[in-house]
């Protein structure tokens, strides 16, 4: 009898650890709705890709919770970074997408940005991207050698922002005269600019962006497409050059492929630093279903939007490995950012 009394003991407190240890592996719900902000301005590619991942994303979480989206423009995107990593709630209830720039901000840009996006929680990206250097149709500029040749004026969005870096970074590598008239508050602002003459183009601009903010520029052929910025081209534009292929040394190509890597883990969703495990990994598995849901699908089809996804931990992997860069890489992109 004793025998039988201690067994089912035993059994009991098993059967109660493995209860307590699975509550405690468990995620904690999310505590309310979600607001996503975007690091832009409405209409713009950022803001865009947010709200379609807004309309679907609730459905793929527990307790389904309301999703907001909210634009946060400022400082090319520096400013919902820092907010991110400095006030938002680390309860999975506060997201952040970003253009690329602010991405690479702590390591290249002259100031102290603040954060450091190895240290978000990465929940995923939704494709995989180049940048466009663009002129309107009716400017002179047809090529890229034209703008060896002469000034174009391109419009900024702010220090830290693509299109206020990239201009920099190929006038030092192509010889080019790009001139960044700064201070759009964001995409529209500066298409804005571009059909009222204010500037010639944009250097750069992404793809993704173009084809939802603006298609009939490219089906119009209202605008000339100068450049490609990124590690490969994409196949829509074979006869558009990419910059990696123009770079003259092993030097410069090691610096350009620094400033690209954000392009593989375009539109990317991020959480606050120091996020539970567990409320990231349930994150990261309702954007995976996202990303795969027929009704996100085929709307993301309807708006001209590319979807090829990245999982979170690889968006993370990969933000590591460019924060792991050498130093004397990091160094000679920094330098023309110091000016």
């Amino acid at each position: 009898m004793r025998l039988i009394i201690a067994v089912l003991f035993t059994a009991c407190a098993a059967a109660t650890a493995f209860v307590q240890t699975a509550v405690a592996q468990a995620p904690r719900p999310i505590a309310g709705p979600i607001t996503i902000y975007v690091a832009g301005t409405a209409g713009g590619g950022i803001d865009l890709f947010a709200r379609l991942v807004g309309r679907h994303l609730g459905q793929h979480i527990p307790g389904h919770p309301n999703i907001t989206v909210e634009d946060m423009p400022g400082a090319g995107g520096i400013r919902a970074a820092n907010f991110l990593a400095r006030q938002a709630p680390h309860d999975g209830t506060v997201w952040a997408t970003f253009a690329n720039g602010p991405v690479l901000e702590p390591l290249i840009g002259p100031r102290n940005a603040g954060y450091d996006m190895s240290q978000f929680t990465w929940i995923g990206a939704l494709t995989k991207d180049v940048g466009l250097c663009l002129s309107w149709g009716a400017s002179p500029f047809k090529t890229i050698d034209d703008v060896r040749n002469s000034t174009m004026v391109v419009a900024g969005t702010g220090a830290g922002s693509e299109t206020d870096t990239w201009p920099v970074i190929i006038n030092e590598v192509l010889g080019t005269k790009f001139k960044v008239v700064t201070g759009y508050l964001g995409t529209q602002e500066t298409i804005l600019a571009i059909e009222r003459g204010e500037a010639s183009g944009r250097c750069i601009i992404s793809l993704s962006a173009l084809k939802t903010a603006k298609p009939d520029w490219l089906t119009g052929h209202k605008v000339n497409i100068l450049l490609q910025v990124g590690l490969k081209k994409s196949a829509e534009l074979p006869d558009v050059p990419l910059l990696l292929d123009l770079a003259k040394s092993d030097s410069d190509r090691q610096m350009l492929k620094l400033l690209s890597a954000p392009s593989e883990m375009a539109r990317p969703f991020a959480a606050p630093p120091g996020l539970e495990a567990g409320t990231a990994d349930l994150l990261r598995r309702a954007f995976d279903a996202t990303v795969a849901d027929p009704g996100f699908l085929a709307e993301a089809k309807a708006m001209h939007a590319d979807i090829a996804p990245t999982r979170g931990d690889d968006v993370q992997k990969l933000v590591s490995e460019i924060y792991a860069t050498p130093r004397p890489i990091v160094e000679r992109a920094k330098k023309y950012f110091a000016r």
